[in-house]
């Protein structure tokens, strides 16, 4: 972000320009874009030669990058739900959840 101006008595002015970058970071932040990103953005954001082309493929990269995450968690998900449903949940010290995050359940298969 361009650096805002500091007035007489030491108070930034921030002109259009700065809240129109400001927007376009808490914008792309909450749509998963992280910092380096943002960067990238607020300077294509002040390019006036910017191809919107190179915005586009920046954004559907970011829409891959999100499905992936998603896919990733739904993995685990499945894979949470499995062990819990090898659990018996009682009151019982042995747990096939921690003997399968621990790798106890391999161990005791190879004994």
């Amino acid at each position: 972000m361009t650096p805002p101006l500091r007035s007489e008595n030491g108070y930034r002015t921030y002109s259009q320009q700065h809240l129109d970058e400001l927007t376009l970071l808490r914008q792309a932040r909450q749509v998963g874009f992280n910092l380096e990103e943002c960067r990238e953005l607020v300077a294509l954001f002040n390019d006036p030669s910017r191809h919107s082309a190179d915005v586009k493929k920046r954004t559907l990269e970011k829409v891959a990058d999100i499905e992936n995450h998603i896919r990733e968690l739904q993995n685990m998900r499945a894979h949470l739900l499995a062990l819990a449903e090898s659990c018996p949940g009682d009151d019982s010290a042995e747990c096939p959840i921690i003997d399968n995050l621990s790798g106890c359940c391999h161990r005791k298969a190879q004994a």
